[in-house]
């Protein structure tokens, strides 16, 4: 195949705190690209890079495509990332093994039961 997945763009409505954000959750390192944009790096193996976009409107409706992580235990990483500003967010999700949670600019992920 002729295509290789090397970055997840996210449109930001302030792309500096969000991408912060995002940084402390997963522990990778930012930098701001020549265009002035902010980019997460995947540690090897990590998956793809994240390039934060600034866009001028704020998310409005439930996201179309989303996150999934596997945690080592996942009520600590839901407590810490908690802790680190996200929120519990109901999509009717029902009563689910993963815990759906939002960041700062109401971006949904799930956080699945992981290998406990």
């Amino acid at each position: 195949m002729g295509l290789r997945f090397s970055t997840v763009c996210v449109d930001a409505h302030d792309v500096h705190p969000l991408a912060s954000w995002w940084s402390g959750v997963l522990g990778w390192p930012s930098e701001v690209d020549e265009d002035g944009d902010v980019v997460l790096r995947a540690p090897a193996g990590a998956g793809p890079d994240w390039l934060f976009l600034a866009v001028p409107d704020e998310k409005v409706v439930k996201n179309r495509i989303h996150f999934d992580f596997t945690p080592d235990d996942q009520e600590a990483e839901v407590d810490r990332v908690l802790r680190l500003g996200a929120r519990r967010v109901d999509i009717g999700q029902g009563d689910e093994s993963w815990v759906v949670l939002a960041d700062p600019e109401g971006n949904e992920f799930c956080i699945l039961a992981g290998d406990e």
